[in-house]
C-alpha cells in the first residue's frame, strides 16, 4: 500500500511477542488481585479500621510489645473463684471482672475460653473439665465494658472420690491469662 500514510506493515513477531506479555502479564495480575483480596476477606478483623488505624501509629512510636504492656497496665480484670461441694457434684464458678471504665478485649487462641482441673494430695491430676471435649481453632474475643463480669460455671460429678483436693480455675487469655486454686474437701 503506497499513497500519504506511506506502507504499513502487518504485525510483525515482535508485535505479537508484545501482545503474549501483555496477555500473560494481566493473568498474573488479575491472579495475584484476587488472592490478596481472598486474603483479606479470610484475615480475622476483631476492631474497626479506625482502631487498627491508631493501634498502628502507637506501635510505630513505641518498641514492640509496649503498647499490649501498656494498655493491659490500664486495664485491671479481677477474678474470684469458688467451689462448692454437693452429695451428687462438685460445682465451679470463676468470675472474671473488668473493674477499670474503658472495655477490655479478652482475647482467646482457639474455642477454649476457661479449664477446670481436680488434684489430689499428691498432685496428681483426677479430673479435667476440657479432656474429652473438642475445641474450634479459631481465635476468639470477648469485650467486657467497665464494670461487667463474665462468670464461667461447670461441674464434675466425682464418683465416689473421698479427700483432700485443690481445684484450679484457668482462663485461657492471651492478653489476661488467669490461673485461680482454691483446696476443698470431698466427705
Amino acid at each position: 500500500m503506497s499513497g500519504a500514510l506511506g506502507h504499513v506493515a502487518g504485525p510483525g513477531p515482535f508485535a505479537s511477542l508484545l501482545f503474549g506479555f501483555r496477555f500473560m502479564t494481566s493473568r498474573i495480575l488479575i491472579a495475584v488481585l484476587c488472592a490478596g483480596a481472598l486474603a483479606f476477606v479470610r484475615a480475622p478483623h476483631s476492631r474497626s479500621a479506625a482502631a487498627s488505624t491508631a493501634s498502628l501509629a502507637g506501635a510505630a512510636a513505641a518498641p514492640h510489645g509496649a503498647v499490649a504492656r501498656a494498655a493491659a497496665a490500664q486495664a485491671k480484670l479481677a477474678s474470684t473463684f469458688e467451689v462448692k461441694v454437693a452429695d451428687d457434684g462438685v460445682s465451679f464458678a470463676l468470675r472474671v471482672t473488668n473493674e477499670g471504665k474503658k472495655h477490655v478485649e479478652v482475647t482467646f487462641p482457639n474455642g477454649q475460653t476457661h479449664d477446670f482441673v481436680v488434684v489430689d494430695s499428691a498432685g496428681r491430676e483426677i479430673w479435667r473439665w476440657g479432656a474429652s471435649r473438642l475445641f474450634t481453632q479459631n481465635v476468639q474475643n470477648k469485650l467486657l465494658g467497665g464494670g461487667e463480669s463474665m462468670r464461667i460455671i461447670e461441674r464434675w460429678d466425682h464418683p465416689g472420690q473421698h479427700g483432700n483436693y485443690t481445684a484450679i480455675a484457668t482462663l485461657h487469655s492471651t492478653n489476661y491469662p488467669i490461673e485461680e486454686r482454691l483446696a476443698f474437701v470431698l466427705p
